[in-house]
């Protein structure tokens, strides 16, 4: 089983600053690109990454983040994944434009970029609801998602490399599959012979919903991402691979295709709540029936990490349509997400039967339970 252990906000403008010079004085030294890759696929050791999402969302917690990229600065990590949601929501936004950056501006973008890039360790990001879809539901000035999708694949995902000062060498979707040559940020790499894989889904439904051409590229997107979801399967069995970690923004709603013992001992403990007699649909079933289908004759650890619903938990969500039982050897962890400031740390180490270790790390300065009280 996969084991756990429990372990006044900068000025904005130069915070921004603060990150943008210090990405553009590495660019300009070459400390950028001549730098590190990943270690070899055969060189099976134990090594350490990390996980955080969803943040930074609002001015108040862009000094927490920055406090828990201080701590992953502090430490020599492989990489970090960052499972997307690094902007607010435009809803809460609009509601109090003081409170944070602007979604889908530039400048946000700049500023996110900046932090990514001044992590001292290789640094990934998959995309989230919030960095580009959920920007249609902008009231008071008009912005195209389409276009901020375009945005964000541009600056975010050079080509065959991480973020990061220490950069790490990635394969995207777009080099290896001229049928999905838009898909630059479907990233894949190996380290300590396990294979990782982002793949681009997202929160708010997918992005089902929203009009006729958004829900063209969800459906363009979903054929890309079941692609790549085979095609990390199907790599892995071939490289005989320690294991596989699979990297999403959204909570895709295991709970939604449970069978129905499992799913009534779920909601047992909600007093008055009984589990719904008829589920209803999901843009996530398709990713749930596809996983589902090839765990069923993987044997090797894998691990599905995601944000989107900001609860931290780790758990056996995944079911076998032949057994109705949990998969032992699929773990899901959700990291910490906005107003929660943390990161998980996941120690992989051939040496243990399960091969991953996941031991969330609580950010001292980051606990409002345990901060000093104010004085009168």
């Amino acid at each position: 089983m996969t084991k756990t252990t429990a372990p006044a906000s900068p000025e904005p403008q130069a915070d921004r600053r603060r990150f943008v010079a210090g990405a553009a004085s590495l660019l300009s030294t070459g400390s950028l690109t001549a730098c590190a890759t990943a270690p070899a696929a055969d060189s099976r050791r134990r090594f350490e990454f990390a996980l955080i999402g969803d943040m930074p969302y609002n001015r108040a917690q862009e000094a927490e983040y920055d406090r828990v990229m201080q701590e992953l600065n502090a430490r020599e990590l492989a990489f970090v994944a960052h499972v997307g949601d690094f902007q607010f929501d435009p809803r809460p936004y609009e509601r109090n434009p003081a409170s944070s950056r602007p979604p889908g501006d530039d400048a946000t973008y700049d500023y996110v970029l900046g932090t990514f890039n001044a992590s001292k360790n290789p640094l990934v990001v998959t995309p989230g609801d919030n960095d580009w879809a959920d920007l249609v539901e902008l009231q008071t000035r008009k912005v195209d998602p389409l276009d901020r999708l375009n945005k964000v694949r541009s600056m975010f995902y050079p080509k065959g490399s991480s973020l990061g000062q220490r950069r790490m060498a990635v394969t995207s979707q777009a080099d290896v599959d001229p049928a999905h040559a838009a898909f630059r940020e479907n990233l894949s790499w190996s380290i300590g012979g396990v294979d990782f894989v982002t793949l681009h889904i997202i929160g708010s439904n997918d992005n089902m919903g929203r009009g006729p051409a958004l829900e063209a590229e969800q459906k363009q997107r979903k054929v890309a991402n079941l692609d790549w979801l085979k095609r990390a399967f199907a790599q892995a069995r071939e490289r005989k691979s320690l294991g596989l970690v699979l990297i999403i923004h959204a909570n895709i709603g295991f709970e939604n295709v449970w069978p129905a013992s499992y799913l009534g001992r779920y909601y047992r403990p909600l007093g008055g709540v009984k589990a719904p007699a008829k589920v209803e649909p999901t843009a996530y079933d398709d990713y749930l029936r596809a996983l589902a289908a090839e765990m069923e004759d993987y044997t090797a650890p894998t691990l599905l990490l995601h944000g989107d619903t900001h609860l931290f938990r780790i758990d056996k969500p995944l079911f076998s349509a032949r057994t109705q039982r949990p998969f032992e050897n699929f773990t899901r962890v959700e990291t910490f997400g906005w107003p929660d400031t943390h990161w998980v740390n996941i120690a992989v180490d051939p040496a243990q039967p399960q091969l991953f270790t996941v031991n969330p790390r609580m950010v001292p300065g980051n606990n409002p339970n345990r901060r000093a009280a104010k004085p009168d």
